[in-house]
């Protein structure tokens, strides 16, 4: 049986979280969702250490949302230390990130990444972003990619 969904997002940007907060509450999407402002702080609450030792407070999630440039270590810095845990390995990781550009692509398909979903810059369109997270969550259906092949597209959603 899967484990109810628990989201963890990494962002550095308050508006940014506020506006995905927001997207996420409009396609009704109702998973736990904590939130940390660092790479640092990311993997201190993936491995259950320092702050987030308590489980029953901070549970160990079964999705991270990650953007890539974060203090203290990068998103893929974060990335590439998720899957070099064993107990991490197979968690449920998707880039959310501004940027598009083709090697950050790359360099998040090289590091395993399931899906990578670049930030809109309207409401509108971060709803729907919002929506293919909540299907990704619920039914493991990567946003935006071809259902034929979806580990071959990573699904970037502009």
């Amino acid at each position: 049986m899967m484990p109810t969904p628990h989201i963890l997002l990494v962002e550095d940007d308050e508006s940014d979280v506020t506006f995905l907060k927001r997207a996420l509450a409009k396609v009704e999407m109702t998973f736990p969702l904590d939130v940390v402002g660092n790479g640092r702080l990311a993997m201190d609450y993936l491995a259950g250490s320092g702050r987030f030792v308590d489980r029953a407070t901070y549970p160990s999630p079964t999705h991270v949302l990650l953007d890539l440039k974060l203090p203290e270590k990068s998103g893929f810095e974060v990335l590439e230390w998720i899957r070099g845990v064993p107990a991490l390995k197979e968690l449920r990781v998707a880039i959310l990130t501004s940027s598009g550009e083709g090697p950050d692509l790359q360099r998040a398909k090289e590091l395993s990444v399931d899906c990578y979903l670049v930030k809109p810059m309207s409401f509108a369109l971060l709803v729907e972003v919002a929506r293919g997270i909540d299907l990704w969550i619920r039914t493991g259906q990567i946003p935006g990619a071809d259902p034929r092949h979806p580990k071959r597209d990573l699904g970037a959603v502009h």
